[in-house]
């Protein structure tokens, strides 16, 4: 592939999103033969390394529709976020967050009216927070921004050239399928949803399903999987008894992030948080 492409970026803001840690953790990413990222969010470290060869997944179907539509349709969505900016307003914003509701209304839109609705509420949205109720249902509020940067051309079609230019394969499922047939050579980067800090710190809303204790502990296995595969593994989380207990026998390093995405602006200050590895620095 040629050289890094610098308008190449995400496109969405994510819970979790790794954008002001790249300088922490860009450093720990070594050469690999695939590069694999199974809880793939926002992608800003995928988007910052530019592998030429990469297997992507996430267990969010609206967020994986919105990196296979900018792969296949990008002239469609930018024509459909258009129409999305020329209309937005308050009462737009509520109106295209209820498509949802309706389940048969929702199936029938096409993948370009289902990615340009994410990136439209993403955009538009309280903070960014893309959230869902039990349900699977977008409940974040509107965000009553000026100008809101909601086609954003120049990223969807940096995006657009990296998806096809590089050998790029895009899933959507649990994070041990993505890891399978994976061979000695690739390397891993897990970016799971966080163990909570907190009794009040969780935040599993961007899935309609949770990521508790027991889930921490069955990828805390894969990870085993993998190192006994001769595989490495590089594993963000938050910084607490649990997480460093669980996985006491790698290396450790410890990261200070900004929580920039809190629906409590008093709670968005630096934490601290893990970088979890099974391999030496060359």
């Amino acid at each position: 592939m040629a050289r890094k492409n610098p308008s190449l970026s995400p496109i969405l803001k994510w819970v979790g999103g790794k954008r002001q840690l790249l300088d922490s953790i860009m450093p720990y990413i070594p050469k690999c033969s695939t590069y694999y990222e199974p809880f793939i969010g926002g992608g800003a470290v995928l988007f910052h390394r530019q592998p030429d060869k990469a297997v992507i997944n996430d267990s969010n179907p609206e967020l994986m529709n919105v990196y296979i539509t900018i792969q296949t349709e990008p002239e469609a969505l930018i024509d459909k976020l258009k129409e999305h900016k020329q209309n937005n307003c308050k009462d737009y914003f509520y109106r295209i967050r209820a498509l949802d509701r309706d389940k048969q209304i929702f199936h029938r839109m096409t993948n370009v009216e289902r990615a340009a609705r994410i990136i439209y509420l993403n955009k538009t949205c309280y903070n960014g927070l893309f959230r869902v109720n039990s349900a699977g249902e977008f409940n974040s509020p509107w965000g009553k921004y000026n100008n809101p940067n909601i086609t954003n051309e120049t990223t969807i079609n940096a995006l657009h050239s990296y998806l096809n230019q590089a050998d790029i394969i895009l899933k959507c499922g649990d994070y041990r399928e993505a890891l399978k047939g994976i061979r000695k050579g690739a390397f891993v980067y897990l970016d799971p949803p966080y163990m909570p800090i907190s009794s009040s710190a969780s935040f599993t809303g961007y899935t309609a399903g949770g990521f508790g204790e027991s889930e921490q502990i069955a990828l805390k296995e894969q990870c085993d999987i993998l190192h006994s595969k001769g595989i490495k593994f590089l594993l963000s989380n938050s910084s607490c008894p649990f997480i460093e207990d669980l996985y006491r026998d790698y290396r450790i390093e410890y990261v200070s992030a900004k929580r920039a995405i809190n629906a409590d602006p008093d709670k968005r200050g630096a934490i601290q948080e893990v970088l979890v590895r099974n391999y030496e620095l060359d």
